[in-house]
């Protein structure tokens, strides 16, 4: 009788990074690997706003340091139960942080109550962490890029090329303090111009003009949570009320950018949209807690454009988060290359491009379950005792296919709910997104988006019929495992942290932690492996058909370590 032997997964590479913005913390973790592959597993984001104490003191008040230590020890709880050491955990504070008077007094006071050492950025290395962001998110490795992040308390400008920086400036203007100087200036003509006024005196005090004017630049990009509302702004056509949907689907089918006529009108539509109850609540639906900073954001956006002389901006998902691992990256791992895997990055882009943040993470989650059950087929397949033996061998491009899948798996809920699986694959195989793969691999990576879900494929499915025999065999295995994962995912039975998968004489082991250590809103069910027994039976039945053996799965409570949920497919795979 062959001996139960476990194989437990290579632990995940990730990395944490805590941003402590003027107006907002941020948590980022991502899982990260040494070929320059990066995948978001959770965010975070806490308004803290500390750049309102700056306008009416040069300190950080007592009650700003309460709100960022209890921020701050969310964060370190959640990055705790991801099992991230201290030294793939980096924590940055910028302008506000840079600014106050106080600023050891405040950092000592995070170090003593959390635990996390504080970096304070300089500027400049505000900016280079910026730049280091952009080149994991857009291919602009080898153009003459300039990077403009606007934050709460200053905006970051850097002009570099194959990583390495020419020029870099950190300009005291953000969108918290213009708006703490000038109000929210919606409706109100005047103070519009003064606070145009007022951009453009300190821009030009700075030398940027000049400075920019004298690098010379081939793309703009934008990379702020700030501008990034502004693009999705226009793509839901928010100066043409059209914002009850997220603009048209050919609207979308461009890729990241905005244009100086677009951003005016946005800028025309916040400024002289009038400042009724009607226009603030429909701006504050649509740009929820940047409501109350976006016209100052939206205008120094507009004078930046106009005094810099740009027509056209790229736009950027990652920035100083990103940045900062990217640089702990570059640490970690000897040569890591911040030009690798730019196909993967078009994988996120697209999946960021028509998912909102919690179908990202959903997609990323499922990505992880995925990887785990891959790569645990994989191990047993190279044992040596005949008790597994896959119908195909996989590389690790078959994994990469397989994550990619996993990750844009749910875009098709941009147009709806109804049939998503199916315009999912539509957007994949008609929009020109995925860069760096052949035809036969975008058609490999759309199919699985298609039978991710409804029926399972048969081996000679019409799709399938220019498929190669072997990569149709390859096919299936891939559907099954993706298949399996967005039930677990969806139905957040799964703690990430507790997955394991392995072969034993019974058959296939899947061992997952149930989440009973998250909180539930009073009245509601804790999701159990109960929940989906009816959707996990027929995959199991699926699993068996394919692999000719059991999978038997495992939900081991986290709180509750004597409890266990089994369910395992029964019918003979005969019957199938």
């Amino acid at each position: 009788m062959a001996t139960n032997t476990s194989y437990m997964q290579i632990p995940q590479t990730l990395f944490a990074s805590i941003d402590m913005g003027t107006s907002s913390f941020k948590l980022l973790i991502i899982r990260a690997y040494p070929n320059g592959k990066f995948l978001t597993i959770d965010t975070l984001k806490q308004p803290v706003i500390l750049g309102r104490d700056l306008s009416s003191s040069c300190s950080i008040s007592t009650q700003s340091q309460a709100r960022s230590v209890e921020s701050l020890l969310m964060f370190r709880d959640i990055i705790q139960s991801h099992n991230i050491s201290r030294d793939h955990t980096r924590a940055v504070a910028t302008a506000a942080v840079r600014a106050a008077e106080n600023k050891d007094e405040f950092v000592e006071c995070v170090r003593e109550k959390v635990g996390f050492e504080v970096d304070v950025l300089t500027g400049e290395q505000e900016a280079k962490f910026v730049y280091m962001g952009v080149l994991q998110f857009l291919p602009v490795f080898d153009r003459l890029v300039l990077s403009v992040d606007i934050g709460g308390g200053s905006t970051e400008f850097v002009i570099g090329k194959r990583g390495k920086v020419v020029f870099c400036e950190s300009v005291n203007l953000g969108h918290v303090s213009l708006s703490e100087k000038f109000g929210t200036c919606s409706g109100n003509f005047e103070e519009v111009l003064k606070m145009r006024e007022y951009v453009r005196m300190v821009i030009w005090d700075f030398g940027l003009v000049e400075k920019v004017k004298e690098s010379g630049f081939e793309v703009a990009v934008g990379s702020s949570g700030t501008i990034r509302a502004i693009e999705k702004a226009v793509v839901s056509g928010y100066d043409r009320d059209f914002v009850d949907n997220v603009g048209d689907f050919g609207g979308c089918k461009r890729d990241w950018r905005l244009s100086r006529g677009e951003l005016k009108g946005i800028v025309e539509r916040l400024c002289c949209g009038g400042d009724g109850e009607v226009e603030r609540v429909r701006r504050e639906r649509f740009f929820k807690r940047r409501s109350e900073f976006i016209v100052a954001g939206a205008v120094l956006l507009d004078e930046i454009f106009e005094l810099l002389g740009i027509e056209e901006m790229e736009v950027s998902g990652y920035g100083l988060g990103e940045g900062v691992v990217a640089d702990s990256l570059a640490k970690a791992f000897d040569g890591y290359d911040l030009n690798a895997n730019a196909r993967w990055r078009s994988v996120v882009r697209l999946a960021m491009r028509f998912n909102n943040k919690k179908r990202v993470k959903a997609g990323a989650q499922c990505a992880s379950i995925a990887k785990d059950i891959f790569e645990g087929l994989r191990k047993c397949d190279k044992l040596d005792n005949n008790q597994v033996k896959l119908i195909a061998s996989f590389e690790d491009k078959d994994l990469e296919y397989l994550e990619a899948a996993c990750l844009l798996h749910n875009i098709g809920h941009f147009t709806s709910k109804k049939g998503y699986h199916k315009q999912s694959c539509h957007i994949i195989m008609n929009g020109d997104h995925l860069y760096g793969y052949s035809t036969d691999e975008i058609k490999l990576i759309a199919l699985l988006t298609r039978f991710h879900r409804k029926k399972f494929p048969r081996l000679h499915h019409a799709f399938l019929e220019e498929f190669p025999e072997q990569a149709k065999q390859k096919f299936r295995v891939l559907c099954a495992i993706i298949r399996l994962s967005v039930i677990l995912q969806q139905n957040d039975c799964v703690n990430l942290r507790g997955v394991d998968f392995f072969h034993s004489y019974e058959g296939f082991k899947l061992v997952i932690k149930e989440a009973r250590d998250q909180p539930y809103l009073p009245g509601s069910s804790q999701p159990t492996l109960d929940n989906i027994e009816a959707e996990l039976e027929k995959e199991l039945e699926h699993f068996k058909k394919i692999f000719k053996q059991e999978l038997l799965v495992v939900g081991s409570s986290s709180s509750s370590n004597d409890r266990k949920d089994k369910f395992t497919c029964e019918r003979d795979a005969d019957h199938l």
